[in-house]
């Protein structure tokens, strides 16, 4: 299936049976995980460039900035070279039309460290900081070629949602292509679920 840019996000949810389960997932040995330091920004805009996203600078950035809540943008840095690596941002309802929604947002990684599991930590730490900041909803959006990205939030525990005609098809193609359980049945439909 060729991609689509035209198609609508992918959309999935943190359930509710998982919101008193906090995430303890740590970095593998040669990494560390942090916050946001000031002038992190430099090697975020790479990072973002690495993963698809070519428009990230200091405009772009500072819309998100006041979206990020406090001590939810996380970074895995490589212990050799005190390099940043791995990256994803806890916001508060950026899109306006999800009321008292927390996001996992802008998970980003260098290519050069895949398969290690970084994005499961930072990923893990944001949806963490967002339930331990009260969120009782918690979501992300996402793309259908993303496909490590999509596999990490499965094995998360985040769950697709049929929000749109044609989610379960596309949901399908994308199990495939994972080699995870096509199971729509458990997942959720609609904007508040």
């Amino acid at each position: 299936m060729a991609e689509r840019i035209d198609l609508p996000q992918l959309r999935m949810v943190w359930p509710e049976n998982l919101l008193c389960h906090p995430l303890e997932i740590s970095p593998p040995p040669g990494y560390t995980l942090r916050l946001y330091r000031a002038g992190d920004e430099a090697r975020f805009f790479e990072l973002m460039r690495v993963a698809g996203w070519e428009e990230w600078d200091d405009d772009k950035l500072q819309p998100w900035m006041a979206k990020i809540i406090p001590d939810g943008w996380f970074m895995v840095v490589h212990k050799n070279n005190n390099e940043i690596v791995c990256t994803a941002m806890a916001l508060h309802n950026y899109k306006g039309i999800y009321p008292f929604w927390g996001e996992l947002g802008w998970l980003a990684g260098d290519p050069n460290h895949a398969g290690r599991g970084l994005g499961l930590v930072v990923s893990a730490m944001v949806t963490t900081r967002l339930m331990e900041a009260g969120y009782r909803n918690i979501q992300l959006f996402t793309e259908d070629h993303r496909l490590p990205a999509i596999k990490t939030y499965l094995k998360l525990g985040y769950i697709p949602s049929l929000y749109l005609e044609g989610m379960p098809n596309r949901w399908k193609v994308i199990c495939g292509k994972l080699g995870w359980p096509f199971t729509p049945e458990d997942w959720t439909s609609g904007l508040g679920s």
